[in-house]
């Protein structure tokens, strides 16, 4: 059986396109951000006060690494961790107002180059693949 008739093979080749598009749009645009640090500035800004285990789960991360992303995060003055008031332990996280600004700048350019993910497809072709993503995630 080949590679090409492989979930797994197709699923890797297509998250390292999905990738690449990310990656050469939103610089393109001006952006410095990867989809990690994107979907983790959307999710905060979805759940103001979130903590970073919270988040990884949120986001389907790493929890392990989750805080790179956020010491990267709080390093391009974007994110702040404050103690939680309920728990010494905990960090909360929220974007600062820079934070806010690049995230309304950035999402129409990550909107827009979603369709581009999968430009082989019609639109139509489009709408199916997502629901059997969905589904196959357990989502749909």
């Amino acid at each position: 059986m080949g590679g090409t008739k492989m979930a797994g093979h197709l699923i890797r080749r297509l998250h390292q396109q999905s990738m690449q598009v990310f990656q050469i749009q939103t610089q393109a645009a001006g952006f410095d951000l990867t989809s990690v640090q994107f979907a983790a500035l959307n999710a905060i800004a979805l759940q103001p006060d979130i903590d970073q285990a919270s988040l990884a789960t949120a986001i389907s991360f790493d929890r392990a690494t989750i805080g790179g992303v956020i010491d990267r995060l709080e390093r391009k003055g974007l994110v702040q961790r404050v103690v939680s008031a309920q728990d010494r332990r905990a960090r909360q996280l929220h974007l600062t107002s820079e934070g806010e600004q690049l995230l309304a700048a950035c999402r129409p350019v990550v909107t827009a180059l979603q369709a581009d993910i999968l430009a082989p497809l019609t639109p139509a072709e489009r709408e199916v693949f997502l629901e059997l993503a969905q589904k196959a995630l357990g989502l749909g």
